[in-house]
């Protein structure tokens, strides 16, 4: 086991670049399954999601190039296999394979999903939308078979515009005969990353980062190359770190529109930054103002930006509050601010924030990966040494994060237990 262990207090300056995107790569590796051949996909990250999503790939029998941030998927002997629990269990976006290999083959077996303990996450709306093309499935323990004799073009309205079911839905749709319209589909960034990918095989989608997304189903696709936007929620978690210890801190190749609704939030506080091409400079801020902050769906406040967030509330000068509207277990982090010296009081998913407060080093542990990169911003700003324990949450979606958080001034390691 190890942990993460904090000298805080110390200036954030240099600059600090951005990798690809976490929620982009996770669907890109299982849509390149979808292809005849050979796909490239550059800008990477190395976390631990993505090496899940490898051994997911080998297991089925494709070979896995990998050159830095630059991997190759060859798909000519892949096998339409189970995908064991042991597998699945590792991360959620194994379930990006249940929409992969039924349009494909039309058949799938794999096993539920695991990744973070953030609230509730069916399937549901997935399943369904599975069902509207034609497939069935049976559910044994916790053991999925999905299949269908043949996949038809439907109109699927979404519930909610749930990222997973909205590319999901469109790797089934890939190959089913006729035309599918996703109604209500999630407009994340990401998922124009995934439609260029799918459309570069041969694919013929449109409509992908607005509410209506169409997909005419063709026969054949073939290998191709894309590259792997940057990760807004990296460059939001560095940008927050700005706002409270950032002198000239430089936070590299981000895509500026990409984090908009948190540029928004930060003006309104007050913060010092300075956005130039595809650099945002933060300088650290003394007096920030209170702001109330509620999670949206893409393009609104991120929820994946809601628990770092919150730790800079509690040095606005004021009553803030912070409330989640998308996963109902992203408040673990709460009691191990207030054991910090936070000022905070919970209601269900909205959070009062009193500040300005000071933070105390102690021991605390990740709940989950957001909840552990804002668990590391105020071992950054806080009194002392902080140890963070069940670290593997961090690792699973910020490439790099302790060299990147060193070679711009911080005191911070990982240590064996």
């Amino acid at each position: 086991m190890k942990k993460i262990v904090i000298d805080g207090g110390h200036t954030l300056s240099g600059t600090i670049s951005i990798g690809g995107a976490k929620n982009s790569a996770v669907a890109l590796i299982p849509a390149a399954l979808l292809a005849d051949g050979v796909s490239t996909i550059k800008n990477v990250p190395n976390i631990t999601d993505r090496d899940a999503l490898f051994d997911i790939v080998k297991h089925l029998n494709c070979d896995i190039e990998q050159n830095d941030s630059e991997i190759k998927i060859d798909t000519t002997n892949l096998k339409n296999i189970l995908i064991t629990q042991e597998l699945s269990v590792r991360l959620r976006a194994s379930y990006y394979f249940m929409g992969v290999l039924l349009g494909k083959y039309k058949r799938v077996e794999i096993y539920f999903p695991g990744g973070c303990n953030i609230g509730s996450r069916p399937i549901d709306l997935h399943l369904k939308g599975f069902k509207a093309l034609g497939a069935k499935f049976t559910k044994r323990g916790h053991k999925y078979t999905i299949k269908a004799t043949e996949l038809h073009g439907a109109d699927i309205t979404l519930d909610f515009a749930s990222v997973g079911a909205t590319i999901n839905i469109m790797f089934a749709a890939v190959y089913a005969k006729g035309r599918t319209v996703i109604h209500n589909a999630a407009k994340e960034v990401e998922i124009i990353n995934i439609m260029d990918f799918l459309n570069q095989m041969g694919a013929k989608i449109s409509g992908a980062g607005t509410d209506t997304i169409i997909i005419d189903g063709v026969t054949e696709l073939h290998g191709t190359e894309i590259k792997v936007i940057p990760d807004r929620i990296e460059a939001g978690t560095y940008i927050l770190m700005g706002a409270l210890l950032g002198k000239d801190l430089k936070v590299s190749g981000i895509i500026p529109e990409h984090n908009g609704a948190l540029f928004e939030k930060l003006t309104k506080m007050g913060v010092d930054f300075k956005i130039e091409d595809n650099i945002v400079t933060m300088n650290k801020t003394d007096h920030l103002k209170p702001i109330d902050v509620t999670t949206l769906v893409y393009p609104g406040f991120p929820t994946d930006l809601g628990q770092p967030m919150s730790v800079v509330l509690t040095q606005a000068e004021g009553v803030s509050t912070m409330e989640e509207t998308i996963w109902e277990n992203r408040v673990g982090h709460y009691p191990y601010l207030v054991k910090m010296g936070a000022n905070i009081e919970v209601d269900k998913l909205k959070a009062t924030i009193h500040g300005k407060t000071k933070l105390h080093g102690t021991e605390i542990h990740a709940t989950d990966l957001r909840g552990g990169a804002a668990l590391i911003l105020a071992g950054l700003i806080a009194d002392g040494t902080t140890s963070i324990f069940d670290i593997d949450y961090i690792l699973r979606g910020y490439e790099n994060i302790i060299n990147k958080l060193t070679s711009v001034g911080a005191k911070i390691k990982i240590e064996e237990i």
